[in-house]
């Protein structure tokens, strides 16, 4: 080899390096999915549920935002995606720390996306509003914080965003979709491609509401719809046949079968017909939450401080419950 084509050859795994290490290029991507009627599907049209986990909130709870983890994850409860919960207004939320508090998020959710993308898993940047209920209140931030992400992870395929996590105190729809019109706005000036998930009025409740007046003009859009069976029954779900009846894509990007509180007892034969109705209708889930917090929506047991390789008996019985219903 001369030296002119050495140089080119040694410029081009540098070239090659960089691009891997920025996540430009990806082995072994995951086949990029879109949105068809109400369904999630795959290149071919086919319908695609993604079942997984939530953490709960990069603040509280970062230890289990690990390689470990996440590959246990994927191969021990077949799950095959996972969501990151970057809450915004409550502890060191991203919206009311300081400008290191922010970077140090960031950082989270980079490490939780190269973690699920080299554990195989699909992985939800959640942009976890509680507190403070109406979207519209860190619009700004929001717009900002999400075409940053759009702009660093478009050559991704397992990465879907999800707007607005629980609008909540009032927010109505017309609230919410002026706030997302922006937001997907940012998104798509630089990925065009992403699945969207945007947040419904009521705690992620009223789908039938927006069923009758989505955003227009964007594909790969769907809407999520939040469910407790301890407090969440019948009545639910028909708010979610209507909103299937008008062709609204659902995403359940939160669940449990405790209370609304996400404490108290479990409602497992609730929780049965949810899961029935989840799997007749392809509809994706995510379940709350992958840490040891002392209720009974933790997956883990409090006494366990294990934060990978978890035993059937390291579980709480909603995380027992939740590993055998994928």
């Amino acid at each position: 080899m001369g030296k002119g084509k050495k140089w080119i050859y040694v410029l081009l795994v540098f070239v090659c390096a960089v691009m891997l290490d920025c996540g430009t290029v990806q082995a072994g991507k995951l086949p990029a999915l879109k949105v068809k009627g109400t369904q999630l599907v795959n290149s071919k049209g086919k319908a695609v549920q993604l079942k997984g986990v939530s953490t709960h909130g990069l603040s509280w709870f970062p230890e289990y935002v690990n390689q470990k983890a996440f590959s246990h994850i994927k191969k021990k409860w077949k799950a095959n995606a996972v969501r990151l919960a970057m809450y915004t207004s409550e502890y060191n939320g991203y919206c009311v720390g300081d400008a290191a508090n922010r970077r140090v998020l960031e950082k989270r959710v980079d490490d939780g996306v190269k973690y699920a993308t080299k554990a195989g898993l699909y992985v939800i940047i959640d942009w976890h509003i509680l507190s403070d209920g109406n979207p519209k209140a860190y619009q700004k931030q929001a717009v900002a914080f999400f075409k940053k992400m759009a702009g660093k992870y478009k050559g991704y395929t397992n990465v879907i965003y999800e707007i607005c996590n629980e609008p909540n105190g009032g927010a109505s729809w017309g609230d919410i979709k002026s706030y997302a019109q922006k937001v997907v706005k940012a998104i798509r000036s630089k990925d065009k491609n992403a699945v969207i998930l945007i947040g419904t009025p009521n705690w992620s409740q009223d789908v039938d509401v927006v069923a009758k007046s989505p955003l227009k003009g964007y594909k790969n859009l769907m809407y999520t719809l939040h469910f407790y069976a301890g407090a969440h029954g019948a009545g639910l779900r028909q708010k979610a046949k209507a909103a299937l009846k008008e062709g609204l894509p659902l995403f359940v990007s939160e669940f449990g079968i405790s209370d609304a509180s996400g404490n108290g007892a479990l409602n497992k034969q609730e929780g049965k017909k949810w899961m029935k109705f989840l799997k007749d209708n392809k509809i994706s889930r995510i379940g709350w939450s992958l840490s040891n917090k002392g209720e009974s929506s933790a997956l883990l047991k409090t006494s366990c401080k294990k934060v990978s390789g978890w035993k059937d008996s390291d579980l709480t019985p909603w995380g027992r419950w939740l590993v055998k219903q994928w």
